[in-house]
């Protein structure tokens, strides 16, 4: 079994996946591995599966230390970190690798595999990304906006009134009260902002069809109602660990 690790700046999501699929996962807060608390969450996740290897990819450089610790002292393994150098399986059209998030490589990677070339991958997470896979089948770039909670969060943060809301569907498109009024915008907005964006990507990419895979914790919830997603695939970073881990082992897959 494989370990596999997407530290994100809220999150961290732990993957434990065999050659076929991820079987299984958790979420446990990314300030956890400054406490300690993050070794024994991790043992216990992994429980007697014999780990063969771990892989990850980090947009927090402070944790990156602590997980590679981790993995060494409980398991004897070097982990492998997922960054421009160790990329397979996706080729990079873009002018400074080094600053695109090694999530988003994932992304790329898994979205490739499973959806062809070219593919588009909206990540809704505490920002919300767009990866752009080209034809040719390299990371051509992509659009960050920030994500739903951010907004609503800030909205509470920097006003009197507004509540702090849980983001839930509300189907009316009038708000019969203050928190309705902002769940509108925020999920029904975010849906007009993912097809705009979306046809100016299509067009920009001479593409007429092309998948749209939503990934993140508010992607079922998006793209419930949006036709332009194609697909949902809650998993999909952590896939694309795994494709990085299968292909550094074995040349291809």
């Amino acid at each position: 079994m494989i370990l596999l690790f997407d530290i994100g700046n809220t999150h961290t999501h732990i993957g434990l996946a065999n050659s076929k699929r991820v079987v299984k996962h958790i979420n446990i807060p990314t300030r956890q591995w400054f406490g300690g608390n993050a070794v024994v969450l991790v043992a216990k996740f992994a429980g007697a599966e014999k780990i063969e290897g771990a892989v990850l990819c980090s947009v927090v450089p402070r944790a990156t230390p602590q997980v590679c610790k981790t993995v060494r002292t409980v398991w004897k393994l070097n982990p492998l970190e997922l960054t421009p150098k160790t990329l397979r399986g996706v080729g990079i059209d873009y002018p400074k690798p080094n600053s695109i998030g090694p999530d988003r490589l994932a992304n790329a990677v898994a979205a490739k595999f499973y959806f062809g070339a070219p593919v588009v991958v909206v990540d809704f997470g505490t920002a919300v990304t767009f990866d752009v896979v080209n034809a040719r089948g390299n990371y051509a770039g992509g659009i960050i906006a920030p994500g739903l909670a951010a907004m609503t969060d800030y909205l509470h943060e920097k006003t009197a009134l507004l509540p702090r809301i849980k983001i839930r569907e509300i189907k009316s498109a009038v708000g019969k009260s203050t928190e309705q009024a902002m769940l509108i915008g925020a999920v029904q907005g975010y849906r007009g902002l993912v097809r705009e964006l979306v046809a100016e990507l299509k067009h920009e990419l001479k593409a007429k069809k092309m998948p749209v895979v939503a990934t993140g914790g508010y992607a079922r919830l998006i793209a419930a109602r949006l036709p332009e997603i194609t697909a949902v695939k809650p998993q999909l970073t952590l896939e694309g660990l795994r494709l990085t881990w299968e292909t550094a082992r074995y040349g291809q897959l």
